[in-house]
């Protein structure tokens, strides 16, 4: 056995000092440990609500619960009693300058919703409370249920006076919704969908079924709303940014999880109502001479064309579509801002807005299309504006777009030419060189104002009408200048066969250069 030297027990022992040692040193030179930091808690979002969508489009349609028989009975009078109080309205903490009020369900509003509010990324819903409403003369033998929910929602915001808190926007039935500008009166109304606007057999109404508010920082300039939306064919997810303004703005994203094939889609849907105007006379016995929430449909096609279509109240239903690719805007407008033209005190035509609606991205092919519905009154909405995608969505795919709505007054600004600012019918007259006039004609007088037609004023001469009919002749077409309004008044007498509808569009020129939008009017000749 080999002994083993001094040296090597000496170096033995102090690697084995060196190893006893090490744990001891190095804890001297480190901190004590701290406890891990717990992971940061998920943020509620719109990616939230398209999860939400996909789930329950994976699922069969439910129509949301019965409303107690007491609510479900209340005429519209009795409804409109029941108003929240407004020391109660919601997102008034940290100094926001949003309030939020509730509208209570009954009458029409037969599906409640659910309404949260979303504070530090953390959705809360509001609970339906008796004590949130005065009820006025309305009463109920028996309380209401606790868990009612709410017909929809509206948001409050300093609009036109900084120490009033104006309505600005409000979620009530179906997916309709409605937002104002500075100076502006509720009129028209837009919607989430349409599914079946105009076919036979009626429509289907796809509803928000949930809501979700953004509690607003302290001087917030937008508000953040989501929305879950649910049909028998469709669910979708809707996120709108809404910032209050004197064009007030509503960005909206989409995206949709159809449960079946759906016959006919509508996009940036717009429903107003037409009455009568001094292109429609067919009701005239009032002292009012025209009563309407919008008087055209304006379009911006995708190959730069402005477009001008005249509402009308129809004997019958009338269906519009002006096929584009990517279309740049669309929307129905109310072009007529005289209040002498309405004389109406209580309800302010000329101050009902104008809704605007600009695709964000590309929209590909299909047709902006007008549903004309006739009515009898000035109560009833029977116009539709939309946007309809010529290739189906399919059922099981998502489908995804974004837009933006602009609430306005003076839409003169969107762009720079001449604009069709009255259209009248009538029969025609002969003129004074005695040419005879054609039986069954019938004269459309168009005036063109704006733009640079003041300019064109002092050669007149250089100005031409540039008209077309489809199913139809044109008999004879000529313009005049029109000092009054700083432009020009065309003439068209169109020669059309009885049961025939022509459409007829116009617009004036000098030399190469179009200086108007295009006048588009359908008119159908009677059998």
């Amino acid at each position: 056995m080999t002994i083993p030297s001094r040296r090597r027990v000496l170096a033995g022992l102090s690697a084995a000092l060196c190893l006893s040692s090490a744990p001891s040193v190095l804890l001297a030179q480190q901190p004590p440990a701290q406890p891990a930091p717990a992971p940061p808690q998920p943020r509620f979002g719109f990616e939230d609500v398209v999860r939400r969508a996909r789930e329950i489009a994976a699922v069969p349609y439910e129509p949301g619960p019965n409303l107690p028989e007491p609510l479900s009975r209340l005429d519209f009078d009795s409804w409109r009693d029941i108003r929240f109080r407004p020391e109660r309205s919601l997102l008034a903490q940290n100094g926001s300058p949003f309030r939020m009020q509730m509208f209570h369900p009954g009458f029409l509003f037969t599906r409640p919703v659910v309404v949260n509010v979303v504070r530090d990324g953390v959705p809360t819903p509001v609970p339906y409370s008796a004590g949130l409403f005065d009820y006025g003369r309305v009463k109920f033998e028996k309380p209401l249920p606790v868990n009612l929910g709410f017909a929809g929602f509206r948001l409050h915001y300093p609009l036109n006076d900084p120490r009033v808190f104006d309505e600005l926007i409000s979620f009530i039935g179906a997916s309709y919704f409605r937002v104002l500008g500075r100076e502006q009166r509720y009129g028209l109304s837009a919607r989430g969908l349409a599914i079946g606007a105009g076919v036979p057999g009626g429509e289907e109404f796809p509803a928000f079924r949930e809501f979700w508010v953004e509690a607003p920082a302290a001087n917030a300039e937008r508000v953040t709303v989501y929305a879950l939306l649910d049909s028998a064919s469709v669910t979708g997810a809707y996120r709108f940014y809404i910032y209050p303004d004197v064009d007030s703005v509503v960005d909206i994203s989409v995206t949709l999880f159809p449960r079946k094939a759906i016959e006919k889609l509508g996009l940036a849907p717009l429903t107003s109502m037409f009455f009568t105007g001094e292109n429609d006379r067919r009701f005239h016995d009032d002292f009012r001479t025209e009563l309407h929430d919008s008087d055209g449909l304006m379009i911006h096609s995708g190959t730069g064309e402005w477009i001008w279509r005249p509402l009308r109240n129809p004997r019958q239903q009338a269906v519009s579509s002006f096929v584009e690719r990517n279309v740049r805007g669309f929307g129905l407008m109310q072009r007529d801002r005289v209040f002498e033209h309405y004389q109406d005190l209580d309800l302010s035509y000329e101050l009902r807005p104008s809704y605007w609606i600009e695709p964000q991205g590309d929209w590909g092919e299909g047709h902006v299309e007008l549903v004309e519905l006739p009515t009898t009154d000035e109560t009833n909405d029977n116009i539709v504006a939309l946007w309809a995608p010529k290739t189906p969505i399919e059922p099981g795919r998502e489908f995804s777009f974004n837009y933006k709505l602009t609430a306005m007054l003076d839409s003169s600004e969107l762009h720079p030419g001449g604009r069709i600012i009255n259209t009248y019918q009538a029969r025609p007259k002969a003129l004074g060189s005695g040419e005879p006039v054609t039986d069954g004609a019938r004269r459309f007088i168009v005036d063109f104002a704006g733009g640079d037609l003041d300019y064109h004023l002092r050669q007149p001469e250089k100005v031409e009408i540039v008209p077309s009919v489809a199913y139809g002749r044109i008999d004879r077409a000529f313009i005049v200048p029109n000092p009054k309004t700083q432009g020009f008044r065309a003439f068209i007498d169109i020669v059309v066969e009885p049961g025939q509808t022509a459409e007829m569009r116009a617009f004036l020129k000098s030399g190469d250069k179009t200086l108007t939008e295009t006048w588009s009017y359908p008119w159908r000749a009677d059998a």
